[in-house]
């Protein structure tokens, strides 16, 4: 899961400038880093002149995915700057230096006053991600499209496959939650990119793509849930029968996150399916992970026992509104009279803090049909079923799908089901997005080098070679 929302609330979005003639020139590339709990976040303005003469521009935080986001006021007086965010309830206020080349302020969020230097640049810093794989590559790699019928989209990505003869294995690879690309890309890190490198080097041929919505594909996916995103897949796995170069009995899955619960789905559907391979993929109802990630990345991030059973009753209170109230307008009724009430609870500074924004902004993101489906699905029942031989690893640092927990829980329900082939697997010191951490804390993501651990690769690559030679 990658909906982290101590991560989503920096997000921001185009800005809209006005200015007269003697504003500072602004137009150009701006960036800064912004040091939040201990991990560093890129922050990137883009900023234009409008056939009008008023500035327009983007920001983007490259570390988190997250490009083009908006901000809903732009004052410059002289030399003074400030941008202001009502939906993150955050605002940024900085002074010009004489040559206009550099910003300094802060940054303001939720009762935090953070440091921020923004300078202007020619060109984007880019993180050192040493993993990311290099043309030319050893394999053929070719962009690919296909449809879902049932759904009326058009699915695009790109499928690589090995230079010698065929036909090969191949994996489709499963994204994790919200609007994810081919390569999973998340805190400057693109996953799915290394991950397809690894196995195609070893003989594997891989389809990665984007989400609907996402990319080359057509679609929405603000509307569907974890189940229709199995139509998706099943759509992949019909396109890999029809190439001559895969073959048509070695075809498996590999889902991270919420992927590593539509692959077992997928397996219940298809009897083309071979293997699947979970990674963090959970075996707990959504309601159940959502309250043990909210601890402990709470906890990671120095907030009191008391701070954490707050928010664990807030949790409480929503859930439950969305499981009594079937209807979204009904659901947003009570989640209206809850909000007022809350905040009605505010103190000033809680208010002046940002917190009844922040606080809309969450009501507003839980009340969809993903979220909905989410909450109150049991992966167990479907685990069951799944007979074909399954690899479900998990990290030992990883804070958003605990292992302890969900390891348990997966084996439990293969071993019920009767399945022969099973591997349950704890990869030490790994987290949520398998690197190599020392919290696990989502803040580390985008600060940590590596992309994914070799142990990783490796477990998943030993284990899917077994199978299929």
């Amino acid at each position: 899961m990658k909906k982290i929302l101590t991560a989503a609330a920096l997000t921001m979005t185009i800005l809209m400038i006005t200015t007269s003639a003697q504003t500072p020139n602004l137009e150009g590339m701006w960036e800064g880093t912004l040091n939040v709990g201990g991990s560093s976040l890129r922050l990137l303005f883009k900023i234009s002149k409008s056939q009008d003469g008023s500035l327009t521009a983007q920001l983007d935080s490259p570390d988190q995915g997250a490009f083009g986001l908006p901000v809903d006021a732009v004052t410059v007086d002289g030399n003074s700057v400030r941008f202001e965010m009502k939906r993150f309830a955050a605002s940024y206020e900085a002074k010009l230096n004489p040559g206009f080349t550099e910003m300094s302020g802060n940054w303001m969020q939720g009762g935090l006053e953070l440091p921020l230097v923004m300078k202007r640049t020619e060109k984007e810093t880019k993180p050192n991600r040493p993993q990311e794989p290099q043309k030319p590559y050893p394999y053929n790699d070719e962009e690919v499209s296909y449809e879902n019928k049932k759904a009326g989209i058009r699915i695009a990505g790109t499928l690589t496959t090995p230079r010698d003869k065929g036909p090969f294995p191949a994996v489709i690879l499963i994204t994790g939650s919200g609007p994810q690309d081919r390569n999973e890309s998340i805190f400057g890190h693109k996953p799915f990119m290394v991950l397809a490198d690894h196995l195609t080097r070893l003989g594997v041929a891989v389809l990665r793509v984007d989400d609907r919505g996402v990319g080359g594909s057509t679609g929405n996916i603000s509307t569907g849930t974890t189940e229709d995103f199995t139509e998706d897949v099943l759509a992949g796995v019909e396109f890999l029968k029809s190439r001559k170069e895969i073959d048509p009995k070695k075809i498996g899955l590999i889902g991270h996150s919420e992927g590593g619960i539509v692959a077992p789905l997928v397996a219940t559907k298809s009897a083309d399916i071979a293997f699947i391979v979970m990674m963090a993929g959970t075996a707990l109802p959504g309601e159940e992970i959502l309250y043990l990630q909210g601890a402990l990345i709470a906890k990671a991030a120095g907030l009191s026992d008391k701070k954490i059973g707050e928010n664990r009753k807030v949790q409480e209170r929503i859930f439950a509104i969305l499981k009594s109230e079937k209807e979204p307008k009904e659901a947003e009724k009570k989640f209206n009279s809850f909000r007022e009430e809350t905040v009605a609870g505010m103190t000033e500074e809680q208010k002046k803090a940002g917190a009844d924004k922040i606080l809309e902004s969450q009501l507003r993101s839980v009340n969809t049909p993903w979220f909905r489906f989410f909450i109150t699905y049991d992966p167990k029942p479907v685990l069951t079923r799944v007979k074909i031989p399954v690899l479900a690893i998990n990290g030992e640092r990883d804070l958003q799908v605990p292992h302890k927990e969900n390891l348990a829980a997966i084996e439990s329900a293969l071993k019920a089901g009767g399945n022969k082939d099973f591997t349950v697997i704890m990869l030490p010191e790994l987290n949520h997005l398998f690197q190599k951490a020392v919290t696990g804390s989502p803040s580390e993501y985008a600060t940590i080098e590596e992309t994914i651990s070799p142990l990783a690769l490796k477990t998943i690559s030993d284990w899917i070679i077994k199978r299929v030679r």
